[in-house]
């Protein structure tokens, strides 16, 4: 093959993958590298809507189509503008931006005020929550009384009583991003479901099939952590309702969103075994064929007789009959 028919091989490939890209999409870790955004940026960019993706109905994961990687790349700013809008800051850079000091930027998060876009844990399985640079700044623009003088009354009684609203605020917003990703009842009644611990879930469900069906169709709230199971608790406790309050309101949702779903069709069910043939009904059985007692057949040959125990000769009877024939008397 010479180098212009390689050339021409190359350019036919490219475009079988382009035409191909453009049918089903980009895989989720192409589409971060054409992107420029690290897989962390870009799954938080996909959950907060930035970007578009597609769904097959095989139930593989999420591709992104090639006209939305255009659309994003001919974006005024990209890849600094795409990458901004999704930025995500702790405690200490968050307190920076509304230039406030991280005390009371953990108070106002405690309280509510900020609300927590993801999470990690640290070496020491310590909660660090991030928040949204853009959510921030916005927040000081139109919130600034709270940014200055003493803090306000209502904030110190929530902390007096321990209040701490971050890992609710945050399954609240995880869970709305979920139920805006899907039109489907059945998959929306699952993403209510996945923040309520299973004896609530069974209480609000009681049809086993229905539970089964929303555990099926259950979302992942936080990505899978390879760390120890002393991290995988911390975690898991994040994820469901835990004021009663939430959990009350997470009830009603999942019912409504139940009701919703049985409209639209039945949760599936194992269907019934199935015979070859069906069996005739027990009395047309025993009219059609009664019962008859069938007699036992006389043996045509009598058993063979059990042959005689032959006797046993002692050595006295034997002695006696060798003298019987030796004496006169038994020879006359």
């Amino acid at each position: 093959m010479t180098v212009h028919e390689a050339a021409v091989a190359y350019h036919e490939a490219t475009v079988r993958d382009h035409e191909a890209a453009a049918v089903r999409g980009i895989a989720p870790a192409r589409a971060a590298r054409e992107l420029e955004l690290k897989r962390s940026e870009f799954d938080l960019a996909v959950q907060l809507g930035h970007i578009r993706t597609t769904r097959d109905p095989d139930g593989s994961p999420p591709r992104v189509g090639q006209a939305e990687i255009d659309r994003l790349r001919g974006a005024k700013g990209f890849p600094d503008a795409l990458r901004d809008r999704g930025r995500a800051v702790g405690t200490v850079e968050g307190a920076a931006l509304v230039t406030i000091s991280p005390a009371r930027f953990t108070r106002l998060a405690r309280t509510g005020h900020f609300t927590p876009v993801r999470f990690y844990l640290n070496r020491y399985r310590a909660v660090v929550w991030l928040y949204l640079a853009d959510e921030l700044r916005e927040f000081a623009r139109d919130h600034a009384e709270l940014l200055t003088g003493r803090t306000p009354p209502t904030v110190l009684a929530a902390l007096a009583a321990g209040e701490d609203r971050r890992a609710r605020t945050w399954r609240g917003r995880r869970l709305g991003l979920l139920l805006r990703s899907t039109a489907d009842p059945w998959e929306r009644a699952a993403a209510i479901a996945a923040v309520l611990d299973p004896v609530t879930m069974a209480e609000v469900v009681p049809d086993p099939y229905e539970r089964s069906h929303l555990r099926v169709l259950r979302p992942s709230l936080a990505p899978p952590l390879a760390q120890s199971p002393a991290a995988q608790e911390v975690v898991a406790g994040l994820l469901l309702a835990d004021h009663p309050d939430e959990i009350l309101w997470h009830r009603a949702s999942l019912a409504d969103a139940l009701r919703e779903a049985r409209r639209q069709g039945p949760a599936p069910r194992p269907e019934p075994a199935k015979t070859s043939q069906s069996l005739p009904d027990p009395a047309h059985r025993r009219s059609a064929r009664p019962w008859t007692v069938r007699s036992r057949p006389a043996l045509t040959e009598p058993a063979p007789a059990r042959p005689a125990r032959p006797t046993r000769r002692t050595p006295l009877a034997l002695l006696a009959r060798l003298r019987r024939r030796k004496s006169p008397a038994a020879r006359t």
